[in-house]
């Protein structure tokens, strides 16, 4: 269930990162409440996810999906370049992504 939250985390992240470009430095006030909440709600999912999951592991995935998620987002809602290493680059951040996955364990609360 960890990993799940932690993956929940990640989204919220990509969410509030994109609701800072639609906060115009938080002179909007709903789109700066939604930013906020979803600050929130990321850093909320990640704790409960870092119970089990390493600190270390989580952080690195957690800004992981973060990373590519907004860099997609930002490809297809500002068309930023689409370069072919840029995408390689972000493919490489997803390998280390999966690769945490498959090499950690979670461990048992104390």
């Amino acid at each position: 269930m960890a990993w799940l939250y932690l993956g929940i985390a990640g989204i919220f992240e990509c969410a509030w990162v994109i609701g800072l470009k639609y906060t115009e430095g938080f002179t909007k006030l709903i789109p700066s409440v939604l930013t906020v909440l979803a600050m929130g709600v990321s850093l909320w999912l990640l704790s409960i996810a870092m119970k089990t999951i390493p600190v270390g592991t989580a952080y690195a995935m957690w800004t992981g999906i973060g990373a590519v998620g907004v860099a997609i987002m930002g490809m297809v809602l500002f068309d930023e370049s689409r370069d072919i290493i840029r995408l390689l680059c972000l493919l490489l951040i997803v390998v280390g992504i999966v690769g945490l996955r498959m090499v950690s364990s979670t461990i048992s609360p104390t």
